[in-house]
């Protein structure tokens, strides 16, 4: 069963620090959804409100349209993982899993074979009897996990669960979640506060600040379409190049006249807010006139690209060119800066 949560106009303050200011969102049946924001956004705040582990000030929790904001935690059929894993260390990876199902006085044949079946489903078969401190952090998260999907919940609560892990290990798990979270088909709110797991992992990735929504959307386009230049700056990096609005809806910047993507401020200098791999650099400086003439200052490695820091009219932006270009473009090499033809986003300066 897959169900729809919505938050309508949440609140919730402490002392002088409002945690959610007016938080509106929904999160359709099936959908994993990523809570990003800096530390202090709310978002942690909002998990605990679908939870039960909060009650918010004003608004509400629904979940399948029913108001839950007065329900019991144990009673919302919510299941949730926490950051700290949180299990039983004198009981073993079954007993943990089966913890849930034995509260709720489930036969013990019954609640033994679906441990041990959520075990092997999250990828610990014959591990059954171990207590936690023979687990590793990964194998443990991965029994927490078992453990809040034991009771068949509604709603699955991911509360930075992968935070605590190295960073190959992260990959490993994150990649796990989203393989059961598909075959479950389970509603999910996935809390964290790194980019790049809330872009790999969400059908739907919704970026908090101060309590308030900034924007919600498919990872690509909270990427590629920032609708404020908060989530432009938060969500991946971004250049900061000066530029002047044109007054017909475009802006000059490094020469070339480009549409602005959304609203412009007043004022006609701006700053033009665009991705590295929007910037692209060539050799034979001086050959394009719209462009600008700049140095390679470093050059970092990054796989299948390498990010260039350029210093361009006293200004250091950075830029992604391929691997294979990196060879040509040493430290000291003096190049061209283009931007690629597309709209950008502009901000006041």
């Amino acid at each position: 069963m897959t169900s729809k949560v919505e938050f309508r106009a949440l609140r919730r303050v402490f002392g002088r620090t409002v945690a959610l200011d007016g938080l509106d969102l929904t999160i359709e049946p099936g959908r994993l959804v990523a809570l990003l924001g800096p530390s202090g956004c709310g978002k942690t705040t909002a998990l605990r409100c679908v939870a039960g582990f909060e009650r918010p000030d004003s608004g509400a929790v629904l979940i399948d349209g029913e108001d839950v904001t007065d329900v019991p935690a144990n009673k919302r059929d919510a299941g949730m993982v926490f950051q700290s894993y949180s299990l039983f260390p004198n009981l073993n990876a079954r007993d943990n899993v089966a913890f849930g199902p034995r509260v709720r006085k489930v036969p013990a044949a019954v609640r033994r074979a679906r441990a041990d079946e959520l075990l092997e489903l999250v990828g610990l078969p014959g591990l059954a009897g171990r207590y936690p401190h023979q687990l590793s952090g990964g194998q443990q998260q991965r029994v927490a996990l078992a453990r809040a999907l034991a009771l068949e919940p509604r709603v699955l609560l991911l509360d930075e669960p992968l935070s605590a892990l190295d960073a190959k290990v992260r990959v490993a798990l994150r990649e796990e979640i989203r393989r059961l979270q598909l075959d479950l088909g389970i509603t999910t709110i996935f809390v964290t506060h790194d980019q790049e797991e809330a872009l790999s992992i969400a059908d739907q990735v919704a970026v908090l600040r101060d309590g308030r929504l900034e924007q919600a959307g498919p990872p690509a386009e909270v990427y590629d379409r920032p609708a404020t230049p908060f989530v432009a700056e938060f969500v991946g990096t971004m250049n900061h190049l000066p530029g002047r609005l044109a007054g017909d809806g475009k802006v000059t910047v490094l020469g070339q006249a480009l549409p602005v993507d959304g609203p412009a401020p007043s004022g006609p200098e701006v700053d033009v807010l665009v991705r590295p791999e929007a910037v692209q650099v060539s050799l034979s400086p001086g050959a394009d006139p719209g462009s600008g003439s700049g140095e390679v200052v470093a050059a970092s490695f990054r796989g299948s690209s390498v990010r260039l820091r350029l210093l361009l009219d006293g200004q250091e932006i950075l830029a992604d060119v391929p691997g294979h270009e990196a060879a040509r473009l040493a430290p000291g090499t003096r190049v061209d800066v283009r931007l690629v033809e597309r709209p950008v986003l502009v901000a006041a300066r």
